[in-house]
């Protein structure tokens, strides 16, 4: 596969064909929809793109299984927005998996140093105070205080500031990385349980 990327002519970008965690955002989710919803109306059928969304949710149901699969109710999260470098949470695939974990009754902290919510505005804050409002009680200020909480440590997104944190993981924490931000082998962790 490391070959087949290499071609820049045909292959736009390698990170479509080494696909990882889930989608979302404000964008791909909704237009993926009224695609789907126009070739409906037009009585056409488009299995590849129906297929999309259950398959990111099965994804997302991955993730949540391998965070339970971590055997610790305390976990922490760095990144949750639905990519680096934006306070957007609409359609977070983590956001989800946060929510899913709360459900079961885990003990979580979390940490995107690009979410403020003071500093949101327009459709992204209205969505965090119509549908998360809940999620402000387990942000923490700094990745110190998400690995000082959790046995379980979750990468959400590529932000660079988690590219070196399995060196300041414990032997008793266990790393799942949904974003493969980080080299398996070189952790201090027990274990690391990689989104492949």
């Amino acid at each position: 596969m490391n070959i087949f990327c290499k071609d820049k002519k045909l292959n736009i970008s390698p990170a479509y064909l080494k696909p990882g965690f889930a989608f979302g955002g404000s964008c791909l989710p909704k237009d993926l929809r009224a695609l789907s919803y126009q070739a409906k109306m037009h009585d056409l059928q488009l299995p590849i793109l129906s297929a999309v969304l259950p398959s990111n949710e099965m994804q997302i149901a991955r993730g949540v299984k391998l965070v339970m699969d971590g055997g610790s109710p305390r976990v922490g999260i760095l990144g949750y927005s639905f990519k680096a470098g934006t306070d957007d949470l609409r359609e977070s695939p983590v956001i989800e998996v946060i929510e899913r974990l709360i459900g079961k009754g885990y003990d979580l902290r979390i940490y995107d140093r690009n979410v403020n919510i003071a500093a949101l505005v327009g459709a992204n804050r209205d969505f965090i105070l119509n549908h998360i409002p809940h999620i402000s009680r387990l942000m923490v200020p700094s990745i110190d205080a998400v690995l000082g909480h959790g046995q379980t440590i979750v990468i959400g997104n590529r932000d660079p500031e988690f590219s070196q944190i399995q060196a300041k993981l414990r032997e008793d924490q266990c790393l799942v990385d949904f974003v493969r931000i980080t080299r398996q082998g070189s952790s201090n962790a027990k274990q690391q349980l990689t989104y492949a």
